[in-house]
């Protein structure tokens, strides 16, 4: 136990499990303005062994003790976890939402899909406010998968059941960081071979290309694949080949990945940036009185942004 003081912070009322000792020793317990868990408040003046209780570290008395270099007692990061299962599990159980209730693994699929894309565009937009969002939002998709699957009579599994799966895999396939080291990582290059590696091993996989999503967007596939047969050591030329559209995308996808650009993120930023310069072309036009759905060929080279017409001298 320390002989400085120690500010405890309370989340809703609630202390941290690491805390309730100091609260029981016979150290002297102050609460800061706005806590009211039946302690004397805090006075003007704190030091040596003492405890503060508060909800706000940034506001003094707190604030000041921690910058003096009190030790800090805090719940642990990720607590608020526990209140999104306690409410995944209220909208599921009876008296819940019926819309909620009524969802299985197979109708939730689209919006997995949905919410996956909408963080992808976050991340491009570097929007802060919508990146926090869109996690959210991909994490109630897993937490709705898991307490779905805790009711299936048949082979139930829960959240902490997909918790512990995660964290099994992430300690076996970091041997360098928690199991004294490993002689195969030097770099973030060579950890990737390793993971990939130390998967294989564990799902014994019969294929380099076992376990590779089907699924995903072709372009994503392509490189994906490329990607894979690289490190087994197939040679380039017994990638698909070939003048049909098909095989030209699979092969622009393999020159990208294997240049170690993502093709698909670099079609998507293409795509999303001619997106926009239609939208600022039609803005352009809406302005100028015309009517966007109308225009011709000739309007849009007017209105697109960047754009100079020889005939007009538009800019």
């Amino acid at each position: 136990m320390t002989s400085g003081p120690t500010v405890v912070l309370v989340d809703r009322g609630v202390l941290p499990a690491a805390a309730v000792p100091l609260l029981r020793s016979d150290r002297e317990v102050y609460a800061a303005p706005g806590v009211d868990l039946g302690l004397p408040p805090a006075p003007e003046s704190l030091s040596g062994p003492v405890v503060l209780v508060t909800d706000d570290l940034s506001a003094d008395p707190a604030a000041a003790l921690a910058a003096g270099g009190a030790t800090v007692v805090a719940a642990p990061s990720g607590s608020r976890l526990l209140d999104a299962v306690a409410v995944m599990d209220r909208l599921r159980s009876p008296g819940g939402c019926p819309w909620d209730a009524e969802q299985t693994h197979d109708s939730l699929r689209q919006y997995l899909v949905e919410e996956c894309f909408e963080l992808l565009e976050a991340i491009e937009d570097g929007d802060r406010g919508a990146l926090r969002e869109e996690l959210g939002d991909v994490l109630l998709q897993v937490l709705f998968h898991a307490r779905i699957a805790e009711e299936d009579a048949a082979d139930p599994f829960s959240v902490d059941d997909v918790a512990a799966s995660l964290v099994a895999k992430l300690v076996g396939r970091h041997p360098h960081v928690f199991a004294g080291g490993d002689p195969a990582v030097r770099d973030a290059g060579t950890q990737e071979v390793r993971w990939e590696e130390l998967k294989q091993q564990e799902k014994r996989r019969e294929s380099s290309v076992d376990g590779v999503a089907t699924g995903q967007p072709a372009l994503a596939l392509a490189a994906k694949l490329a990607q894979r047969t690289a490190r087994a050591g197939l040679p380039g030329d017994l990638l698909p080949r070939g003048s049909d559209t098909g095989a030209r995308l699979f092969d622009l996808a393999v020159l990208a990945k294997l240049a170690g650009t993502d093709p698909e993120g670099e079609l998507r930023a293409v795509a999303r940036t001619f997106a926009e310069a239609v939208r600022t072309a039609e803005k352009s036009a809406r302005a100028a009185g015309a009517d966007p759905t109308r225009m011709t060929a000739a309007d849009w080279r007017l209105h697109w942004p960047g754009h100079t017409d020889p005939e007009h001298g538009r800019g």
